[in-house]
């Protein structure tokens, strides 16, 4: 996936009220970015790192920039939920993700009951249906593990119990991490941030619902993903 609104590089001061966050451009400007992020970031940014907003035009916006990209020192981190979605969408369509290449059509963003589920994978010469939900994952923590959610997530809740009912009504049923970091070599749910969302984890698991994790190459201008990782699921210590 590549950018296609005009990037620029500055300095991360500091992030505030959850969606804002002081950038200080290369050309010594401080500008004001908005944050599409509704986690806690942890692991994420800090004072000083290295940072790309892109630039919008639309009248609508209040803010004109937005935060795409953080810089650790190793590696690039995607901090835009907005994108993972659509990074899922591209590597399905391109046949990255091997366990779900086998589908002819992908609809985004499809009602299901009361809610909507991220992306719905279907073929033409039969009637197999596929559900997948779309998480992004950023938050490192010990043995380089990439970890999710970086909060209590009642709706990541929710979502793993919308997949284990589609799975008992007999259709396929994934869930799906997009991991934008480089500096991590596997998945693991954060079992001591959300002890309840990790418990659901491993019962989706136990009743059907495929659980994957792909890693993006992360660029300033551009991210793709490129690799599967492992997923250990059960808390560690764990027999």
């Amino acid at each position: 996936m590549k950018y296609t609104s005009p990037l620029y590089e500055g300095k991360i001061l500091k992030r505030y009220k959850r969606f804002l966050a002081d950038i200080e451009l290369k050309s010594g400007e401080t500008i004001t970015a908005h944050t599409p992020n509704t986690g806690s970031m942890k692991t994420c940014w800090e004072p000083g790192w290295k940072v790309i907003v892109s630039h919008h035009d639309n009248p609508k916006r209040k803010l004109k920039y937005g935060l795409e990209l953080t810089h650790n020192g190793k590696t690039w981190i995607g901090v835009n939920t907005n994108l993972p979605n659509r990074l899922a969408y591209e590597a399905i369509s391109k046949g990255v993700i091997k366990e779900l290449s086998d589908y002819d059509k992908i609809r985004p963003e499809v009602k299901v009951g009361k809610s909507r589920i991220d992306l719905f994978l279907s073929k033409s010469q039969s009637d197999e249906k596929c559900y997948v939900e779309v998480k992004n994952v950023t938050l490192i923590g010990e043995n380089n593990a990439a970890l999710f959610p970086d909060a209590i997530s009642e709706r990541g809740q929710k979502h793993l119990e919308e997949l284990i009912d589609l799975k008992k009504q007999g259709h396929r049923a994934v869930m799906l991490y997009i991991v934008q970091r480089q500096d991590v070599d596997h998945f693991r749910p954060a079992w001591s941030i959300d002890k309840r969302y990790s418990e659901l984890v491993l019962e989706a698991q136990d009743k059907g619902v495929e659980i994957l994790a792909y890693q993006c190459q992360m660029g300033p201008e551009e991210i793709v993903v490129t690799k599967k990782l492992p997923c250990f699921l059960e808390p560690i210590g764990a027999m």
